[in-house]
């Protein structure tokens, strides 16, 4: 199951250079990730600062 990031994103981009997948990319209100390129290996969940990214 794909990571989602929820509405606590704060746009601060510390996932994006983190995902080796590139499955992350910056939405018009905050970060995304792309289920389709997601490998769920939990490495943006890491480094966010306000816990937004989980497995949805």
């Amino acid at each position: 199951m794909a990571y989602a990031i929820s509405d606590a994103c704060i746009s601060c981009g510390a996932c994006e250079p983190e995902c080796a997948s590139e499955a992350i990319h910056e939405g018009d209100n905050q970060y995304e990730i792309d289920a389709e390129k997601c490998v769920d290996c939990g490495v943006c969940a890491d480094v966010c600062p306000t816990g937004a990214i989980s497995q949805g």
